[in-house]
């Protein structure tokens, strides 16, 4: 199969007339219908079931679409990549972070990278749920993480970044904003969401009277704050700075050493370049709140 019949194939599905897809793919519909008949062939198994109103995806054709469109966006970034290393640059550098804010100086630190390295190309991952799995299956170069959660991983080495303190998010007319230090006892009665610390989540349930929910993310939470169903208890890391929350000084013992981490066995002197870069970045700037 190649990468023109899974665009016919993807196309068919999304639209289940061959007629349409086949205008919207500029080819004939005689030669969409030949394609799609020279796989199913190649496969062994009907993906569509053909009828005077159109088609429909048989049940195997349902999973076979559904593992080919995950196959067929992969393919489309690797072919993108490739052409990107074939016109400019010979090395890479993959990094992969929950959200972008986790490293908010990131952009300025490629820009300046660049100068130095440019035939290195800096490729950010934003994968909340699996980035940490992807570096250690060795397809990243470069993960954020809480160091905590990689205290028992071996092979790795943790380059520290900043201490990240907890802070109170509210929607900006909130009157909290007026304190100029939040304590536990001034969320009695009000609702909140401590996504990523439980620790001190229990600790102000148990000692205060505090309604609380959870959220499966932190864009989760940011929109129950907004709607106005509550605050928020967040580390400084996720603040993307962008104006539309307060972000509150929380009078709070907690702090999460965060860092980044690579391979032990790299030892390219661009990739070691880049990380002292990033340091250097907050090193410089010890009054930028995270």
């Amino acid at each position: 199969m190649n990468t023109k019949q899974m665009e016919y194939i993807l196309e068919l599905a999304q639209v289940l007339n061959f007629n349409r897809a086949a205008e919207n793919l500029f080819i004939s519909q005689p030669t969409l219908t030949y394609q799609i008949k020279i796989v199913e062939n190649e496969i062994g198994f009907a993906l569509f079931e053909r009828s005077g109103k159109g088609a429909m995806l048989t049940p195997a054709g349902t999973q076979f679409v559904g593992t080919l469109r995950t196959l067929y966006g992969q393919l489309k970034e690797a072919i993108e990549q490739g052409q990107n290393f074939s016109a400019k640059y010979a090395e890479s550098i993959r990094i992969t972070l929950p959200i972008r804010s986790a490293i908010y100086f990131l952009p300025q630190v490629i820009a300046q990278f660049s100068r130095s390295f440019p035939t290195v190309n800096v490729i950010p991952s934003f994968d909340w749920q699996h980035g940490q799995e992807s570096f250690l299956q060795g397809e990243q170069d470069v993960t954020f993480a809480m160091e905590y959660t990689m205290k028992r991983v071996s092979d790795v080495t943790c380059h520290h970044l900043f201490d990240s303190h907890i802070y109170l998010i509210t929607e900006k007319n909130d009157t909290l904003t007026k304190k100029p230090l939040v304590t536990p006892s001034d969320l009695k009665g009000r609702g909140g969401s401590p996504p990523m610390l439980r620790a001190l989540q229990q600790r102000i349930i148990s000692e205060i009277h505090v309604d609380y929910f959870n959220s499966p993310d932190h864009d989760n939470t940011l929109t129950n704050v907004a709607a106005h169903k509550g605050v928020c208890l967040a580390p400084g890391f996720l603040n993307d700075h962008n104006g539309e929350f307060a972000w509150l000084d929380f009078d709070s013992d907690v702090v999460i050493p965060c860092g980044v981490y690579t391979h032990k066995n790299d030892k390219r002197q661009s990739l070691h370049a880049f990380i002292e870069l990033l340091q250097h970045f907050y090193r410089d700037q010890p009054d930028f709140k995270v």
